[in-house]
């Protein structure tokens, strides 16, 4: 670890358990570098993802967006292709998207649409779309005949998660300089979200542990009993 680092992780006391308030506040105080760097949420649930109905896999518009400009591409045609284009899509095709996935490696997007009647071709792109978050799903909205409404919430800050084998949830809320507000505003609808989701077989507390970092910093642990109790409001 670097001298900037210690210096900031001294900052953070390890065996507090900090409410959303203070966290957010902490958080500006532990960045050391020049570029405005991502806050993510580590949260780890009270759930078994080996058990098909314990796997929690959705997306959440965020308030405030994440503060990154999201590439988007869009496997549609005809009407819906024009609509997608309309959105403010940045790449629309259909066979030739799909071709030039396969023969060129070609991934320069952050994120994928598909209409439902396209889905027999982009499922040849499994193996290389999957692996990186990005195969289009119904579960997170982004198989869809509204493939307009997809778009413009991809652009406007929807983000997508899903539980890792150790039953944690990693998600962007934001930026840094978004400020405490902003950032404690997206946190909680992340939160709301993942407290919608809460599968009916899980048992015991559900959200175990949940904290806070930007992308170079050390990580704020959050009270997950304020938690429990500002989501009962």
């Amino acid at each position: 670890m670097g001298k900037k680092y210690e210096a900031v992780r001294k900052l953070v006391d390890r065996d507090k358990r900090y409410t959303l308030a203070e966290a957010v506040e902490l958080l500006p105080k532990l960045k050391f570098t020049k570029f405005d760097e991502t806050v993510d949420v580590a949260a780890r649930l009270g759930v078994n993802p080996k058990h098909a109905d314990q796997m929690i896999r959705s997306s959440c518009a965020l308030p405030h967006g994440t503060g990154k400009s999201l590439r988007v591409v869009v496997f549609a045609k005809g009407e819906r292709a024009n609509e997608a284009r309309e959105a403010g899509a940045d790449f629309v095709g259909a066979e030739d998207l799909v071709d030039r996935v396969l023969k060129e490696n070609w991934l320069e997007f952050d994120s994928a649409i598909a209409t439902p009647d396209m889905m027999g071709l982009v499922g040849r792109l499994g193996r290389v779309l999957g692996p990186r978050n990005l195969m289009p799903n119904p579960k997170v909205g982004t198989v869809t005949m509204d493939v307009a409404r997809a778009v413009r919430e991809i652009k406007a800050g929807r983000i997508e998660f899903r539980t890792e084998k150790t039953g944690i949830v990693h998600a962007p809320v934001g930026k840094v300089s978004f400020g405490p507000d902003k950032l404690r505003e997206n946190i909680l609808s992340l939160l709301e979200t993942l407290q919608r989701l809460k599968p009916s077989t899980a048992k015991g507390k559900y959200f175990k542990s949940v904290a806070l970092s930007s992308t170079m910093g050390p990580s704020v642990r959050l009270d997950t009993n304020e938690i429990a109790s500002l989501l009962e409001r």
